[in-house]
């Protein structure tokens, strides 16, 4: 029987794929020289005004309505002030207590059960500069190109039970965020970013425990190492008859383990007050029902989509899935040949391992969709078989030709002509009496040996499926 129970609420940050700053007109180009791409008003200078980016608010009422938010009709922004170096301003321009949207969730799948994780807000808000450490000296530089760069936080309810819970929350979130096309979801670079608020508390108790907030994990492995780490520590703490302080924890991937950073703050610790220099905003029905119309089929709805119009298995339907492009590709496929079965295994299996190998999106992979079916066509035509078939792909996804130029060129097509493949099977059970009466007094897994020898004859192009049938029927006769 379990002592604890785990609570965890996640907040996470999606940079939004717009070309410029929320607040002004500098570019969100990311890798541009330090300090390069500023401007009076991403620098918060004296005498200067923001003014909001309305693509921004498109895609936050996008997001909103994807996770079944109540959008505001009056949204109000505001000042979170603090002191960092990154900040240029002294504060950053947010939302407080009138977000985008609320009271929204997001249905996860963990083993074979379903839950639903509430939504509590999400709002828009500015990015912070970038502090950049010397390795070797006692100093530290400041990189202002990411201040005023458009995020949405995204602030999930307690509802969450587990460190499995918590990874599948941050994928679905992450998945839609790119089916909408509004955030590229690389953890790496920080385009996805998350910090986890934690507390243990006795089984079955209503009162929460002390929480710690949780940063600094740059991937869904270290999410869950480091929530399982915190966790543990918490309990370790408690059963020893201490108390937990509520501090600001980060994770440190190379130690495996968490330190404090600093204590935790609350709301009144940043002294939120209404943005002076911005203007209420107003979203009307026209501009959300608007938004509504482009919402393209979002993840889950494609995965349940995919298992019934296609037949194929719940595993299949997650893989292809985990992109709009991937999945966008096996459909294209789909419409070109009725196979979605074997689509689906060679997406998973040789696409996916080229991509992976080259580290490269579908998008830029040579082999198209028709390069692909036309493959498959090939082999459903015995023209080719599948081993001979692996290595097509391969050169199909290193030189861009099709399967046919590739096959002509190589000689390749598989023998299926019976009378040909009759008269060479004759010729092999003359040359090999031995085994031909050892086959015929019982020991049938000679078979092998037949087939092999038939391969040699043939340079490994003879139809196995129809070489396979003449060596039985005449040793068998």
């Amino acid at each position: 029987m379990r002592e604890y129970d785990i609570v965890i609420g996640l907040e996470v940050h999606a940079q939004l794929l717009t070309s410029t700053k929320i607040f002004c007109g500098c570019s969100t180009k990311a890798g541009l020289p330090p300090n390069t791409n500023t401007c009076p008003v991403c620098m918060g200078m004296p005498g200067i005004l923001p003014v909001l980016n309305r693509k921004v608010v498109a895609y936050g009422i996008k997001l909103g309505l994807a996770t079944h938010c109540s959008i505001t009709r009056r949204n109000i922004f505001a000042r979170k002030n603090y002191f960092y170096p990154d900040l240029p301003k002294g504060y950053q321009i947010t939302q407080y207590e009138n977000p985008l949207g609320e009271h929204g969730f997001l249905e996860i799948e963990v083993g074979h059960s379903s839950k639903r994780i509430g939504i509590t807000r999400i709002h828009m808000e500015e990015d912070a500069g970038k502090n950049i450490h010397d390795e070797h000296e006692p100093l530290s530089y400041v990189d202002f190109n990411r201040a005023g760069v458009p995020l949405l936080e995204i602030v999930s309810e307690p509802d969450i039970t587990s460190t499995e819970e918590a990874v599948a929350y941050l994928k679905e979130l992450r998945q839609v965020l790119m089916y909408l096309d509004i955030c590229d979801g690389n953890m790496e670079e920080g385009s996805f970013r998350c910090d986890a608020n934690i507390s243990v508390k006795p089984a079955g108790s209503e009162q929460f425990g002390i929480r710690t907030e949780l940063k600094n994990m740059n991937s869904f492995k270290n999410v869950q190492k480091a929530l399982e780490f915190e966790i543990n520590r918490h309990i370790g703490i408690v059963k020893s008859g201490g108390r937990v302080e509520q501090d600001t924890m980060l994770w440190n991937a190379a130690e495996n383990r968490t330190y404090s950073m600093r204590s935790k703050e609350e709301s009144h610790d940043y002294r939120y007050f209404p943005e002076p220099d911005l203007l209420p905003l107003e979203v009307d029905d026209a501009w959300i029902e608007e938004v509504r119309s482009l919402l393209p089929e979002l993840p889950s709805a494609r995965r349940r989509r995919f298992q019934l119009q296609y037949g194929i298995p719940e595993y299949d339907a997650d893989v292809l899935t985990q992109s709009k492009p991937l999945a966008d590709y096996f459909e294209k496929c789909t419409h070109l040949l009725d196979s979605p079965k074997e689509i689906s295994n060679w997406i998973m299996t040789s696409v996916l391992r080229v991509l992976n190998e080259k580290g490269i999106d579908i998008s830029a992979l040579t082999v198209t969709p028709e390069m692909l079916t036309d493959m498959l066509s090939l082999i459903k035509k015995g023209t080719i078989s599948i081993s001979m078939a692996k290595d097509v792909f391969s050169e199909m996804a290193g030189t861009g030709r099709s399967s046919a130029e590739i096959v002509k060129s190589r000689g390749l097509e598989q023998v299926s002509d019976e009378v040909d493949l009759r008269d060479k099977v004759r010729d092999i059970i003359e040359n090999n009496p031995a085994e031909t009466e050892k086959y015929r007094a019982g020991k049938t897994q000679l078979l092998g040996f037949f087939v092999g020898q038939l391969m040699k004859a043939t340079r490994g192009k003879a139809n196995p499926k129809i070489a396979n049938k003449i060596i039985k029927e005449m040793l068998d006769s």
